[in-house]
């Protein structure tokens, strides 16, 4: 099946066979009832979404109460999910993914609503995603890029930023009493 549950609850790896001839190519990005069986309830995306960003940029990490479903349909992003959900048993874990256009990549990632994801792009890259809510940003959150309980091996140390993503808390501050943090 081209869709697979990692060991991150509610991320989902969807990757497809590409059909290629002299004419071009041809794939399936996703196909919703295979994303259904894997999440185990209906896939609802009700608004798209669409950057382009330069070589460079990185972007997050961004947590919202909706689901995203990413694609990157053109260049290349480092997409990394961290588990920010405080009661998760991968509270603080983070899975990588190469997406994009290149050969050998993954086709698309789904996010369940409360995980964080980030991007860095090494080219000018289409960063695509549907989300299951309309955009709000009232009710947008995030962690800290170089949050040291991520520990996420970025390409760059010094990529392009957005002076919002720069103030964007760690866990530690959002969560201080947690376990991990507390020696509990």
């Amino acid at each position: 099946m081209p869709a697979h549950q990692t060991m991150i609850a509610g991320l989902i790896r969807v990757s497809w066979d590409t059909l290629q001839d002299e004419r071009g190519f041809f794939k399936h990005s996703y196909q919703a009832r295979e994303v259904e069986e894997v999440l185990g309830r209906p896939l609802r995306m009700q608004q798209g979404n669409h950057s382009r960003s330069r070589g460079g940029v990185l972007r997050g990490f961004h947590a919202e109460p909706w689901d995203k479903f990413i694609y990157v349909p053109r260049g290349r992003a480092l997409c990394v999910v961290a588990d920010i959900r405080p009661d998760s048993a991968t509270f603080g874990q983070t899975e990588s993914y190469m997406l994009g256009d290149a050969p050998g990549v993954f086709d698309r990632i789904f996010v369940a609503r409360c995980l964080a994801n980030a991007f860095y792009t090494f080219e000018e890259t289409d960063y695509l995603n549907d989300v299951s809510e309309p955009f709000d940003p009232a009710n947008r959150g995030g962690v800290h890029w170089r949050d040291s309980t991520l520990a996420v091996d970025w390409p760059s140390d010094d990529p392009i930023l957005s002076a919002g993503d720069l103030t964007l808390p760690t866990l530690r501050d959002l969560y201080p009493d947690h376990p991990r943090f507390s020696g509990v």
